[in-house]
């Protein structure tokens, strides 16, 4: 776990968490090129975590560079297919980044910094996915949400990310709502994943502790 830095990734997330809700309120941060700025920063950023990763780490990479590409001509050209180019880049960089956190943050018996960031960041890009998932569902089957104002140019829309982590989280305003079977379906799915997670990673780590105070 030593040659693994989930700071970069976390501070990747950060930007793109807070920075897309701030690019819809502020009329002059608003648009594609903002939105093509914080998606590339998030996987620039975020790949620098997966360095010493072996393999994971080309793989990662070659996601980084689609997704920007894609990215870039999607805000372009306003092409579609594009953008379903730049969201399974974004979609296989963050899984693969979920499943390398996964493996440090659960292997290992002893409570560092680094592994508590990368529990942090494993619940943040939970939400982020399944945020993406929505986006996707609403545009292959629109009226699956109530609630959604869907903007005009294409790119991530923060109404997704505050229904994801509302909905893991279980606060649940009422605001935005499930309407499709399937969107319920992911939308309890993710909120038993939240608390599963919580539970077994707090699990974890008194286990951890433990162990460390017994040796």
């Amino acid at each position: 776990m030593g040659k693994t830095n989930f700071s970069y990734l976390l501070v990747a997330l950060l930007i793109f968490l807070f920075g897309v809700p701030l690019a819809d309120d502020l009329a002059v941060l608003s648009g594609p090129p903002v939105r093509l700025l914080l998606f590339s920063c998030l996987l620039i950023i975020g790949v620098a975590s997966l360095k010493g990763s072996g393999r994971l780490f080309s793989v990662a990479i070659a996601f980084v560079v689609a997704g920007v590409i894609f990215n870039a001509v999607a805000v372009k050209m306003a092409s579609p297919a594009f953008l379903y180019g730049a969201y399974a880049s974004l979609l296989g960089f963050l899984l693969i980044a979920i499943w390398y956190a996964l493996k440090q943050v659960v292997i290992g018996t002893e409570i560092s910094r680094n592994r508590l960031i990368g529990a942090v960041c494993v619940y943040l890009l939970l939400g982020v996915i399944w945020a993406m998932v929505y986006t996707l569902l609403d545009i292959i089957s629109p009226g699956s949400f109530h609630g959604i104002s869907r903007l005009d140019e294409p790119g991530w829309d923060s109404a997704w990310l505050y229904f994801s982590f509302v909905t893991m989280t279980t606060l649940g305003y009422g605001d935005l709502l499930p309407v499709s079977a399937t969107a319920r379906a992911l939308a309890y799915m993710q909120a038993v994943v939240g608390q599963f997670y919580i539970a077994i990673l707090v699990a974890g780590l008194v286990s951890a502790y433990i162990s460390s105070r017994q040796n």
